[in-house]
């Protein structure tokens, strides 16, 4: 199992931008079945060390999440997270 875990930190802050990643990054598990599991959080501190947005999914190995990854509805996510994110962190690792 490997664990792919994505934090977010966005320009815009607002409550329809932060909303609409979360739900964008919920319905990739109805788009990919590569996807095991899938949790998505929006930070509720606000603190100026926060992240905005959290991703935490679950695929059965490391080729499945690489498939993930070029997955057409996945790369239309990216293009769309490029033009409102400020940085992205990511964590990959065996669980």
């Amino acid at each position: 199992m490997l664990t792919h875990v994505v934090f977010f930190k966005l320009k815009d802050k607002s409550k329809g931008t932060l909303e609409k990643v979360k739900n964008d990054l919920l319905a990739l598990k109805e788009q990919i079945p590569l996807i095991r599991s899938i949790e998505v959080g929006i930070d509720i501190l606000q603190t100026e060390r926060s992240f905005d947005v959290v991703l935490y999914s679950k695929f059965d190995s490391l080729e499945d999440m690489k498939a993930y990854q070029v997955h057409p509805a996945h790369v239309k996510f990216g293009e769309y997270i490029e033009t409102v994110k400020d940085i992205i962190y990511s964590v990959d690792f065996e669980s």
